[in-house]
């Protein structure tokens, strides 16, 4: 029997349950729900180390000891973690977009570079590195002060300190943390869908619109996100198996 024939055969079955499936059998709408499945991938992959880099660079400017880099890396974490990703998408999306096209348009500079896709990697990863700095910055507080004595005699500056010993081992007390927000940022990619981006659930919404077949594919929503941060969850698992500082905690 063929790929398409055993397909059918799998539609059928699962009609028998009271599931309604077929729309893999169309060639658009199955297309469709596998582009959008890359798109989420896509997403999680931009936006993990996006994340992380936002998350380090706010973690060093509030423990930087200067209060012209502090203060403002302070609020901006304020800001961000007291205010929803979507209202912050929209603000980004709706106002910051179209002011910013606006303004190339006065300038004659062209048409607006970016893209709803790069507005939803910008934001969410702005977001949750915001929760990464926090993560990181007790990871700085937990670093005994002996350690850091040690440094301080061997002739280290303030920064060479933050960079070469308070970061390594703040990042090791803190990545089961850190694990934490990346498996919530893989959800957070869902509010693509608000601004049209084409991720697995906004080709859900244009497929369930047409069929009326939305628990089926809110199935298949739900599993494939649990895979993917199922997936994240091992690496970080992983992770900390191999960065455990031997005798640490014992």
């Amino acid at each position: 029997m063929s790929d398409a024939g055993l397909l059918a055969q799998g539609v059928g079955a699962l009609k028998g349950l009271g599931l309604n499936y077929a729309f893999v059998l169309d060639d658009t709408e199955r297309r469709a729900f596998v582009r959008g499945m890359g798109v989420t991938v896509q997403l999680a992959l931009l936006t993990i180390p996006c994340s992380l880099v936002a998350g380090v660079a706010l973690a060093a400017a509030m423990a930087s000891g200067r209060r012209w880099l502090a203060g403002p890396a302070r609020a901006f974490v304020e800001v961000t973690r007291n205010t929803p990703t979507l209202v912050q998408l929209y603000c980004a999306f709706l106002v910051l977009n179209m002011l910013l096209t606006q303004l190339l348009r006065d300038w004659g500079a062209g048409n607006n570079p970016l893209t709803p896709f790069v507005w939803v990697v910008v934001v969410v990863s702005l977001h949750k590195g915001v929760f990464h700095a926090e993560a990181l910055r007790a990871g700085i507080e937990a670093v005994p002060a002996t350690t850091l004595e040690a440094a301080r005699s061997l002739g280290f500056s303030r920064r060479q300190l933050l960079a070469r010993v308070q970061l390594p081992l703040a990042v090791r007390f803190a990545l089961p943390s850190l694990v934490n927000n990346l498996v919530d940022l893989v959800k957070m990619t869902a509010v693509a869908s608000a601004i049209a981006v084409g991720d697995v659930t906004y080709e859900s919404i244009m497929i369930w619109s047409q069929r009326d077949n939305v628990l089926e594919l809110l199935v298949l929503i739900l599993l494939w996100f649990g895979l993917l941060t199922w997936a994240v969850s091992r690496a970080g698992r992983w992770l900390e198996h191999h960065w455990r500082m031997p005798g640490y905690g014992q």
